[in-house]
């Protein structure tokens, strides 16, 4: 398929305009016209970038791009390396951030929660990117996180309210910690993100409300993977999910 259809695609099925965010969503870097072989991952390292070109890849989709606001501008070191492979090798470069953390049916919390077998029932936060729903079963918090560890591959950082059973979950993938009080003031039992801050273990521990922190990449995993199956499966060209291995 050619670059521009891909592209008109993406758009159409993410919206990014809907959103106000912190970096360029879509085509951030041309390569060549035609895409016949795409690799999507969470993140844009030089490791993933590496492992596509080894692939033979004519474009790379992920969740974290470049160009973030507030980073340097100048091209060197990293950033210099990274683009450089990218042009050197002719791969274009597709990224989408808050426009696939929120997409209802691929979007990273989407497929966290089906991974989870947990039901959304609502939406709440900044541009409605968090959600809230129940799990499939009872069970308590401590039980939860022992279930996301299994799913991860990762044990996750359970802080407060471990017995406390669950009817309620809010959760948020990646770094989302600015949503724990929203997520305490609609009745959450536990609320499941992918990083936790300081301040956070304190409200945690003086609510009640059990927070797990499973991971920022371990959370973000399944969007990406879900939107380049679903690019497969509508455009016939050929799609590789690579797992760059991160701790955080």
């Amino acid at each position: 398929m050619h670059r521009d259809e891909l592209d008109a695609y993406l758009t159409g099925l993410l919206e990014p305009s809907r959103f106000r965010d912190y970096c360029p969503n879509g085509l951030q870097v041309e390569g060549r016209p035609q895409i016949q072989k795409l690799v999507c991952g969470v993140t844009a390292s030089l490791a993933l970038l590496e492992a596509a070109v080894a692939e033979g890849a004519d474009a790379v989709l992920v969740h974290h791009g470049y160009f973030w606001k507030g980073e340097g501008q100048r091209i060197t070191g990293l950033r210099r390396n990274r683009l450089g492979l990218l042009l050197k090798n002719d791969i274009n470069l597709f990224a989408y951030h808050l426009p696939l953390d929120a997409h209802p049916e691929l979007g990273n919390n989407a497929q966290l929660a089906v991974q989870a077998r947990w039901r959304c029932e609502g939406r709440f936060g900044d541009q409605d990117i968090a959600c809230w729903g129940a799990p499939d079963k009872e069970m308590t918090a401590a039980h939860l996180a022992d279930s996301l560890a299994l799913l991860t591959g990762r044990p996750p950082q359970l802080i407060g309210g471990g017995n406390r059973p669950v009817r309620r979950i809010a959760w948020c993938s990646g770094g989302a910690q600015q949503y724990f009080e929203q997520a305490i003031e609609i009745g959450a039992d536990v609320f499941v993100s992918g990083e936790i801050s300081e301040q956070t273990v304190h409200q945690a521990r003086e609510s009640g409300v059990a927070y797990i922190a499973a991971g920022h990449h371990a959370t973000e995993r399944y969007g990406v993977m879900a939107l380049g199956q679903r690019i497969g499966e509508v455009h016939g060209i050929s799609v590789r999910y690579i797992e760059i291995d991160n701790p955080v």
